[in-house]
């Protein structure tokens, strides 16, 4: 499986890599929030209050790469469980936020993952509104003016090392490796769970075929995406871009020839 622009690096083109995490296995430590921001240089954040049961994070953004949702669920009086989940960018096949980046601080890997530069990032904002996940934000605090998100930390993929996040995981719920691995025994974890009786198992960001067009991070749920805080049926804004482009060339096309015909038969008339 490749992403948009993946191929583009010939013989240095790497197997594509992602995460696959099993929310199922995910015991809301929050060993990964940690560990991105200590690798990365992320700055602080959750250190108040939210009320919203043990998540002090929020969301996803420029000081949260990783976001730990804890679900509260309490089907009967006698019946309580928690969802628990580590979210993070999506690092899609077709990515929006590539798309519209005017300075090309936005870039696909040899891993086929996707980067923002710091050093090229103007902070114009378009890739927020192009993103269907609201992963990249701006740091209004001391912040640099431009954009921030998960980098899959390729600083580490480059080096030959997993990214922090997934090495600090104490229960493999974040599986980072090449991604049409992840997805065959993603696959098989839910025929698992299936067997076993636990019926609400599904994938969400799997499919080839959805609105982003397969994601390079993609979740096993026990719920509704929406439960998670996911959209359920994501549309990068980008999708239909080009056949768009090619829609005005081809009236802009069409209005240059009427105007030169035009010209031609009134030149011809004055004649």
């Amino acid at each position: 499986m490749t992403a948009d622009g993946h191929t583009t690096y010939g013989l240095q083109i790497q197997p594509r890599v992602g995460f696959f995490t099993d929310t199922t296995v995910c015991i809301g430590c929050k060993a990964c929030e940690v560990a991105c921001k200590e690798w990365n240089v992320v700055p602080e954040d959750g250190v108040a209050w939210t009320g919203n049961s043990y998540d002090n994070t929020g969301r996803l953004d420029a000081n949260s790469w990783r976001h730990v949702a804890f679900v509260e669920q309490r089907p009967t009086h006698q019946d309580f469980r928690w969802l628990m989940s580590s979210d993070v960018c999506k690092h899609c096949t077709h990515a929006g936020c590539l798309d519209v980046c005017p300075t090309g601080a936005i870039f696909r890997t040899e891993f086929g993952t996707v980067v923002i530069q710091d050093d090229v990032c103007n902070g114009c904002g378009y890739c927020v509104t192009a993103c269907p996940f609201g992963v990249i934000g701006k740091r209004e605090l001391g912040g640099d003016g431009g954009m921030h998100k998960c980098t899959l930390c390729y600083d580490r993929l480059e080096d030959g090392h997993e990214p922090a996040c997934a090495k600090a995981c104490p229960t493999d719920s974040i599986q980072f490796g090449p991604l049409d691995e992840l997805i065959d025994r993603a696959r098989r974890r839910v025929e698992s769970l299936h067997e076993a009786g636990v019926e609400d198992a599904r994938l969400y960001g799997a499919n080839a075929a959805d609105g982003v067009g397969g994601m390079g991070a993609f979740f096993l749920l026990l719920d509704e995406p929406e439960v998670y805080g996911l959209p359920p049926d994501p549309v990068v804004p980008t999708k239909n871009l080009r056949q768009i482009w090619g829609a005005v060339a081809g009236a802009a096309a069409l209005v240059a020839a009427g105007v030169a015909l035009a010209f031609s038969g009134g030149s011809g008339a004055g004649a």
